[in-house]
């Protein structure tokens, strides 16, 4: 067909042309400066935008003019953190991925985090509607005593709305390597009939909604105790480990809104991590 071919004359079920798939690109650094970390430079392609919320800490927002991801998107993102600099990345709502006709979405995160810096990625959780196809991959490269809090949380439609995710396609792989090593490395695959495969026992007995956050950090440890008291009388299935200074919660709901309100909970524990006042609600 013809590139130059009205809409009107596209069947429906034909693969969108690649011409109109966005592709999107940040980068993004920060340091300390003498008022506290700054972002010190950014660059912005495609339909996606940085704000800086004003508050205690230095907070990056990314914004997506498009509303959502569809299949074939994509996004890259690179974000520095120079020695000494404290700061977090948040996004202003939950990244809605729709659903794919041929091929899946992709996000790419590569994030590099100095000596002595904390870094904080939160973003808002990702809405995967039935049929959605999503590739997610993050790299981190940390310095020995550097911080790292990374939190994830995926929600297969939403209940609210009367949405179930009957099938489609999660790939999520994260790579941690601290001083040059690989200290963590969690790959996740949902494809098929993913709503069947949730309703396991050994899967997620009936979960629509999970997150894991990691603490990358020397006081890593520390939090065991503290957050697996807080989570024991919590309405969800949860798991809390640590090892070789890497901690993992995990997390895993019937209820959305029971997810956050935990996960809000154990971000607190984090004194170098305050949960962005976007996610108020």
């Amino acid at each position: 067909m013809n590139a130059a071919a009205p809409f009107s004359r596209i069947a429906a079920s034909s693969p969108m042309p690649a011409y109109i798939r966005a592709r999107g690109r940040l980068t993004l650094r920060f340091a300390p400066t003498p008022r506290g970390t700054k972002a010190v430079a950014f660059s912005e392609t495609g339909g996606y935008r940085l704000k800086f919320p004003n508050g205690a800490g230095c907070e990056a927002m990314i914004v997506n003019t498009g509303g959502g991801i569809a299949g074939g998107d994509g996004l890259v993102l690179e974000a520095a953190c120079e020695p000494g600099a404290t700061a977090t990345i948040s996004t202003q709502s939950a990244e809605k991925i729709y659903r794919a006709q041929t091929d899946p979405a992709r996000i790419t995160v590569d994030l590099s985090i100095g000596e002595g810096a904390a870094l904080a990625w939160l973003p808002q959780e990702t809405i995967l509607f039935d049929g959605a196809k999503l590739e997610r991959r993050v790299d981190v490269a940390m310095a020995a005593d550097a911080k790292l809090t990374l939190c994830e949380a995926v929600i297969c439609g939403r209940s609210a709305m009367g949405e179930r995710m009957e099938s489609g396609l999660l790939s999520d792989k994260w790579f941690i390597r601290r001083d040059g090593k690989l200290v963590h490395a969690d790959c996740l695959r949902l494809d098929g009939a993913i709503a069947d495969r949730m309703e396991r026992s050994t899967a997620g007995k009936g979960a629509r909604a999970f997150a894991t956050v990691l603490r990358v950090a020397p006081d890593a440890a520390s939090f065991v105790e503290p957050l697996r008291e807080r989570l024991a009388a919590a309405p969800l299935d949860w798991g809390v480990s640590s090892w070789d200074g890497v901690l993992a919660v995990r997390l895993c709901a019937a209820d959305a809104a029971a997810l956050r309100r935990e996960l809000v909970t154990v971000l607190a524990h984090f004194s170098d991590c305050a949960v962005p006042r976007i996610w108020a609600w």
